[in-house]
Parts: structure tokens; C-alpha cells; sequence
């Protein structure tokens, strides 16, 4: 065993007993009582962790790591600095409220929604942290006051996390509830009864104090919008990407030549397509207002707001006959269960996977689907459901769900490196369920439907136009100015063809996250380089003369076609088989695979 070998079980008892909410993400339940400090004291021993941890690591001779071991060890390192640069540079808690809300929801929603444990002990568990959820919202008290270099309070993160803090609220009624119902059949449950209640008046009566202090105190003084500016974007961008090549202008350049390219693919299909969807109209002159007449009468098809979640369930059973029998990629038996979004969750609207921990084998991952708001008027909920019509749904539920993040997840449950399960890149996961995607309709999916292909090219075009609106906004100051609202709009509608709802929608999104939007992009195109890659290693390896020469790049992603000696199961299996990795460290463990095979 090599000394790092030796070094990980300390480091991660460590680890998550500074992060109680990342051990019980990984499926660690000996902190599952407990929150992390976020006091001043906390972020102080948080960046002494970092730096004796980095420098520990980087003293262990490279000559006694193997292959797997000199990537982990990579990784930490790159994970320690990105806690350092959270905690010095970035310091999101002292800005940003709606941080605070996620913190809460991520204390109790795994606990009461993932059946890990006998609810009696998931419930003693509940009740620790509701004990403990004062003391969280009186750390937000002392620290919601900007940042020592001057950033205010984001009045935009404090609106939205006063709009979802009654999902907190939710789910301490929600876990008061379960113990209630199963007390009378349960004596273990029984035995802490009066336990959890008291710590939900508690916890109730601080969520309560923290609107109050939300709504009095912090929106009046609040006056930051929650733009990092050019020097902070670049830098979180580099260790989110974790990828030094990568900067903002390139992801912008390449975004906006693959935006012109995916625009001409959709004219393309439009004009195809206008005599089945628009039988009775003009044809428009106009390129793009052909587009939008063929994707509005595509949209008009839609399911009801009840009957989302049974479609996107109907639509997943289709994909994975699919996938059997074109034999795509292994399926997974792992429980996904498709519910509507938890109501904490709902700031960003849309869909979302959530997996269970490493640790936690067996669990059930959720694709959640977030509800039309029950305040919205007729006409804004018509425009949700044209913008996630039926075709848009099912491109979702494979984005979401298989071949996309769920089974992507499952996968990197089954990598032993617990660095990778733990650390997993969000750049690799989103990338990876945008490419696949594009790998569903090559191998033929909905070939019967080519409006399914235009829905499609709709939804890659929104991934592209996600990673333009993250850099103008965010670092706009280095070209030509932040994005308004008008223009970011007007830029996914007309640019877009988006819904205006959805356009709003995401602008606000674009300002309450930063760099997330830009990983859908990113982490698709070096997927799509991985596998022209491997195509062209492995065409030459056939023996072929020509047959390199058969891989052959289009302007959009995909369509390679059939290329001597490449498997596109074997491929897939691969590029999931070593976890959730940024590909900048994934790209040369594959390449090595296929040279060794």
C-alpha cells in the first residue's frame, strides 16, 4: 500500500467531519446529526485543513502513486484549492442568502427521503439537526454582511431565498409528520417522538426568525446583484472546469460559432419540416420566423401539468427498450423514482437528478420535475408547458435519466476511487448528459419523428446559449458590457427560440449561479473530442488505410457515422467506468484504456 493509499481513510474522517452535509451526500451517516461550523472559527479551520492537507500530499513522491492514485491525488489537490478560493476569494455565505437555504434543505431532505437507515435512527438524525438549525440561522445572522473586500449582499439571492424558505418549513412539517404516523407501529420511532417535536417547534421558530431577519434586515441594506465580474469568474471558472485552458473568451468564441452552426442545422430541418406543421400558412421569408412557426406548432403538443411526471415515466421505459435493443449501454437496476422538486429546489425551475452517495448502495436517485407555481397566471403556464412540450420531455428524460445522469451516476457508484465519488465534477456530468443526448439520435432514436430532432437541435442550441449568457453576465465588463435583461431575452428567444418564460427564467438562474451554466457546453465538447479521439485511434488500429479518414467532423456535434473497429457501447462504458471525473483528467485514462486493450 502506497503511503497515499494510507492517508485517504484520515483524510476523509477528517473531511466530513468538517462537511457533515458532504458525508451524509456520499452516504456517510456517522455526522448525519450534525452541521458544519459556518462561523468565522469554521472557515478558519477549513483553511488550515486545506493547507496541511496540500502540502501532506504534495510531499509523497510521485515514483510510489500508480495510475489511479497519481489522478486522485491530482484531484484533492485541485479540490483543496478549490476550498481555499471559496473561503478567501469567493466567501459565497457573507453575499449570498439563498446559499444558507440550500445549506438547510441539504441538512434534512436526504435523511427523510432516502431509506438508508430504519426511520426511527434516520429520524433521531433529523432531530439532531433540528436541534442544531438555530444555531445555522444565527451563523447566517452574523455572517450575511458582504465580504471584507466590499461585495454587498445580493438583493436578487436574498428575494429568492425568501421565496424558498417555506420549502424549509415543508420538510420540518414533513419529518414531524412521518415520525407522528409511524410512532403508534414503531417503538423506536415512538421512543423519540417528543423529541422531534420539540425540535420542530424549534427549528420552525428559527426558519420563522430567518424570514424576519431576511425581509427586515438584510433586503433593506442589500445592494449587491450577484455578478462576480471578469478577474472572479475566471478564476472560479478554472477550478470549476478544473481545466487552465479554458477561459472565458474561449468558451464564449467557441459557443458562438456552435450557435451559428446549430441555427443553420434547425433552418434546415424547419423548412423540411413546414408542410407537415404548417400546412395552412404562408411560408415565412424569414429564416428564423420559419423556425419559430414550426417549434410553436411542435410545442402546442404538451401534456397537462398533472400529467408530467406519468409521461417523463412512460418516456423512460421506451428509452430503455431502446437502449436493449440497439445494446447502446448496460442499463442499471439501481431505484430512480421520477417525483415533482422539492420546494427549496425550485429557484432554478426546469428538472434535476439527484443521486444517492457513494455509500449509500441501493438507494433511489430522483429525477425531480419542478411544478408550474401555483401563482403563475393561465398565460405564463401555457408558455412553461410550450417551452417542456411532449418532444422536449423526452429529450429531457434521456438528459435527465438514461443514458443520462442517472445511469451516469450509477456507473460512478461502481468506481472504487471513493476521491472521485466524493469530489465528482459537475462540468463531466452535465457535459455528459448533453452528449449522450446528441448519441440517442445518432443511433436512431425517435428516427420516426423528425420533429424530435429539431426539438432536440432547440435544446443542445439552450446548452449553448447557457454558457454565452454565464460569461456576459457574469464577466460582460471584458466584452462589450453585462448582459441586461432585455438583451439576454431577447437573446434566448429570438436567438433561442425559447419561450419567454423560460428565457426569464434563466437569466435569473444565469445571476443566482455562476459557471454552472457554462459545464453543459464545456463538458459536451470534450466529450465529443474524447470520442472523435478514440475513433480516430481506433480506425487506425483496424488495419485500414482509409479508415481514419472516415472520422470526419461536422460543424454540430455528432454524426460520425460508422467507424472500423469502434464500438459505441464499449466507448460509453468506458468514459463512465473511472467516476464523475473532469474530462481535462478523465481524457488520458481512456486514451491509456484503449492503448492497453
Amino acid at each position: 500500500m502506497s503511503s497515499f493509499s494510507g492517508q485517504i481513510d484520515t483524510f476523509f474522517a477528517e473531511f466530513f467531519g468538517l462537511n457533515p452535509l458532504a458525508a451524509t451526500a456520499a452516504g456517510m451517516h456517522g455526522h448525519d446529526h450534525e452541521w458544519p461550523d459556518l462561523t468565522e472559527a469554521g472557515r478558519i479551520a477549513r483553511l488550515a485543513f486545506a493547507e496541511r492537507w496540500a502540502g501532506a500530499l504534495a510531499l509523497i513522491p510521485a515514483g510510489e502513486l500508480d495510475r489511479d492514485e497519481t489522478v486522485d491525488r491530482t484531484l484533492l489537490l485541485l479540490v483543496l484549492e478549490e476550498m481555499r478560493f471559496e473561503d478567501t476569494e469567493v466567501r459565497q455565505l457573507a453575499w449570498d442568502p439563498l446559499e444558507w437555504v440550500y445549506v438547510l434543505g441539504s441538512g434534512i431532505f436526504p435523511l427523510l427521503a432516502r431509506e438508508f437507515a430504519p426511520l426511527g435512527q434516520r429520524l433521531a438524525s433529523i432531530a439532531g439537526r433540528l436541534e442544531g438549525l438555530p444555531a445555522v440561522v444565527e451563523a447566517a445572522r452574523t455572517s450575511l454582511v458582504g465580504t471584507p473586500d466590499g461585495r454587498a449582499v445580493s438583493r436578487l439571492h436574498g428575494e429568492t431565498a425568501l421565496s424558498q424558505l417555506p420549502g424549509i418549513r415543508e420538510l420540518i412539517a414533513d419529518a414531524l409528520a412521518e415520525a407522528e404516523t409511524a410512532a403508534p407501529d414503531d417503538p423506536a420511532v415512538a421512543a423519540i417522538l417528543e423529541r422531534v417535536r420539540s425540535a420542530a417547534r424549534a427549528a420552525t421558530e428559527a426558519v420563522g426568525a430567518a424570514e424576519a431577519f431576511l425581509r427586515d434586515e438584510v433586503l433593506p441594506r442589500s445592494a449587491g446583484e450577484g455578478r462576480l465580474g471578469p478577474e472572479l469568474f475566471a478564476a472560479k471558472l478554472r477550478r470549476t472546469l478544473r481545466d487552465d485552458e479554458l477561459t472565458p473568451a474561449r468558451i464564449l468564441a467557441r459557443a458562438m460559432r456552435e450557435a451559428d452552426a446549430v441555427r443553420a442545422e434547425m433552418i434546415r430541418l424547419a423548412r423540411g419540416l413546414w408542410p407537415a406543421w404548417c400546412p395552412s400558412q404562408a411560408r415565412p421569408a424569414d429564416d428564423g420566423e420559419l423556425v419559430r412557426a414550426v417549434l410553436d406548432a411542435i410545442a402546442a403538443e404538451h401534456p397537462t401539468p398533472t400529467d408530467l411526471l406519468d409521461f417523463c415515466r412512460e418516456e423512460l421505459l421506451r428509452i430503455e427498450e431502446f437502449c436493449r435493443v440497439q445494446d447502446l449501454v448496460g442499463l442499471s437496476q439501481e431505484p430512480l423514482e421520477i417525483r415533482w422538486t422539492p420546494v427549496f429546489l425550485r429557484a432554478f425551475g426546469g428538472a434535476l437528478l439527484d443521486s444517492p452517495g457513494p455509500l449509500d448502495r441501493g438507494q433511489k436517485s430522483f429525477f425531480a420535475i419542478t411544478p408550474i407555481p401555483d401563482g403563475w397566471t393561465p398565460e405564463q403556464a401555457e408558455s412553461y408547458l410550450r417551452e417542456d412540450n411532449a418532444r422536449m420531455l423526452r429529450v429531457l428524460t434521456i438528459h435527465e435519466a438514461v443514458p443520462g445522469h442517472y445511469l451516469q451516476g450509477a456507473y460512478a457508484n461502481r468506481c472504487p476511487s471513493l476521491v472521485r465519488a466524493v469530489f465528482w465534477s459537475g462540468v463531466y456530468a452535465e457535459g455528459w448528459a448533453v452528449y449522450v443526448t446528441q448519441v440517442m439520435m445518432d443511433a436512431g432514436y425517435g428516427a420516426d419523428d423528425p420533429a424530435l430532432m429539431l426539438t432536440h437541435w432547440k435544446f443542445y442550441l439552450r446548452a449553448v446559449l447557457n454558457a454565452i449568457i454565464d460569461v456576459r453576465i457574469h464577466a460582460g465588463e471584458s466584452f462589450g458590457g453585462p448582459l441586461t435583461e432585455d438583451e439576454a431575452v431577447r437573446l434566448m428567444v429570438d436567438g433561442g427560440f425559447q419561450e419567454e418564460a423560460e428565457a426569464r427564467n434563466k437569466y435569473n438562474r444565469a445571476r443566482l449561479s455562476s459557471t454552472q451554466l457554462s459545464t453543459y457546453f464545456v463538458g459536451s465538447m470534450a466529450l465529443w473530442e474524447l470520442e472523435r479521439d478514440v475513433r480516430r485511434r481506433t480506425a487506425a488500429a483496424s488495419g485500414d488505410p482509409a479508415a481514419a479518414s472516415t472520422v470526419v467532423e461536422r460543424e454540430i456535434p455528432g454524426g460520425f457515422g460508422a467507424t472500423p473497429g469502434f464500438n459505441q457501447r464499449r466507448h460509453l462504458e468506458a468514459a463512465m467506468a473511472h467516476g464523475t471525473l473532469a474530462p481535462a483528467l478523465l481524457r488520458g485514462l481512456v486514451l491509456d484504456d484503449l492503448a492497453g486493450a
